[in-house]
C-alpha cells in the first residue's frame, strides 16, 4: 500500500508481527507474542530539522529464547502501549570533498560509496515517551540510574508514565577512493559518539563539577556516566585472486568491514579497560549493476551468529 500522496516527504511504516523476535543490549533473544507498530519519520537532507513519531502496542508476555532464567525481561517488550516522539536538529560540515573527476565510462561498484570526503555531523534533539501498561510500571521501578535524574511523571493507579529527555550525537566520517578500480580504491572510517540521555549526562557533569570545586577526588561512576557511547566502523576494499588460464584475476567488488562498539570501563579500581562491544565482521560483495546493492556475509563472534543478507541502497 502506497502512502506517497498522503504523506509527502515522509517515510511511513506499518508493522505487525506474531510472534516477533527482539534482541536486547546483551544479545539475548526474546519471543514477543504480538507486536504492532506505526512509524512516521520526516525525510531530511544532510542538515535541518526532523521529527519521528512511533506508536507501538505489545500483547502478551515475552519469553527468552534458550533461557536460563537469569535475565530480566527488557522494558521495551513488556505488554502495553507506547507513543514516542523525537525532534532533532542536524548539521553536517564538509572539511574536504574531492573535486577530482571519476573514471569515464566506468560505473562505481556502489554509487553511495563513490565520493571521497572528510566530514562531521552533529545532532541534538529531544525525546518524549508516553507509556500505558506494564512497561510504565517498569520504567517507574528501575529506569533512573544511580541517582542521576530524568524528567518523569507517573500515574500509578492508571499504570501510565510520561518520560522526557535530551539526546545528542557527533560523528566523523572519512573516505578515500571512488570504488571504481579493481583493488584498494575504497577505504572508509566512521566514528560516532552518542549521548543517549542528556539529563543523565548533565546530572553526572554537575556531580563532577561539585567534586572538583570542593577539591574531592572525582567519582568513577560520575566519570563513567559522562562518557559517551562510542562506535567504530572500518571498511576496506580487498583484492582476491585465483588462477584462470595461468593468469591472476583481481575481483574488485569485494570489501571487508568491521563494526564495533567501544566501551571504557572506569569502575575497576585496579585498572581501566577498553573493550570492544558486539563486534561484527563482514565481507561485502557490491552488485554494481543495481547501482547500490550488495550481498553481505557477516559474523558476530560474541553472539556466535552468522548470516548472509542482500541489502539495497544502504548508506
Amino acid at each position: 500500500m502506497s502512502f506517497v500522496n498522503l504523506f509527502p516527504h515522509h517515510d511511513l511504516t506499518l508493522e505487525a508481527a506474531w510472534p516477533g523476535l527482539f534482541v536486547d543490549k546483551q544479545g539475548n533473544y526474546w519471543d514477543v507474542p504480538v507486536s504492532m507498530a506505526a512509524d512516521l519519520a520526516s525525510v531530511t537532507s544532510d542538515s535541518g530539522v526532523s521529527y519521528h513519531l512511533c506508536l507501538q502496542h505489545i500483547l502478551g508476555s515475552a519469553k527468552q529464547v534458550k533461557s536460563d532464567g537469569s535475565s530480566e525481561v527488557p522494558a521495551t517488550v513488556l505488554p502495553g502501549l507506547s507513543l514516542k516522539s523525537a525532534f532533532s536538529l542536524k548539521r553536517s560540515i564538509d572539511f574536504w570533498r574531492s573535486q577530482a573527476k571519476k573514471l569515464k565510462m566506468i560505473q562505481p561498484f556502489d554509487i553511495f560509496l563513490s565520493n571521497p570526503h572528510v566530514s562531521a555531523t552533529g545532532v541534538v534533539g529531544a525525546l518524549a515517551t508516553a507509556l500505558v501498561g506494564e512497561n510504565a510500571v517498569r520504567s517507574q521501578a528501575g529506569d533512573e540510574p544511580e541517582g542521576y535524574r530524568c524528567f518523569n511523571l507517573y500515574a500509578s493507579g492508571l499504570k501510565s508514565a510520561f518520560l522526557a529527555d535530551l539526546f545528542a550525537s557527533l560523528s566523523f566520517s572519512a573516505q578515500h577512493g571512488n570504488f571504481q578500480r579493481w583493488f584498494f580504491d575504497l577505504t572508509r572510517l566512521h566514528i560516532r559518539l552518542d549521548v543517549p540521555s542528556g539529563s543523565k549526562f548533565l546530572s553526572a557533569a554537575a556531580f563532577l563539577a561539585n567534586d572538583l570545586y570542593n577539591s574531592r577526588q572525582p567519582s568513577r561512576e560520575a566519570i563513567q556516566a559522562v562518557c559517551p557511547i562510542a562506535s567504530l566502523s572500518f571498511q576496506q576494499q580487498t583484492e582476491q585472486s585465483h588462477a584462470r588460464l595461468g593468469h591472476g584475476l583481481i575481483i574488485g567488488p569485494f570489501s571487508f568491514r568491521v563494526d564495533s562498539g567501544v566501551a571504557v570501563n572506569l569502575r575497576d579500581n585496579r585498572k581501566w579497560k577498553v573493550n570492544l562491544e558486539n563486534p561484527v565482521l563482514a565481507i561485502e560483495y557490491a552488485l554494481h549493476v543495481l547501482g547500490s546493492a550488495k550481498a553481505v556475509a557477516w559474523y558476530a563472534p560474541q553472539q556466535k551468529e552468522f548470516m548472509v543478507e542482500l541489502r539495497l541502497f544502504e548508506r
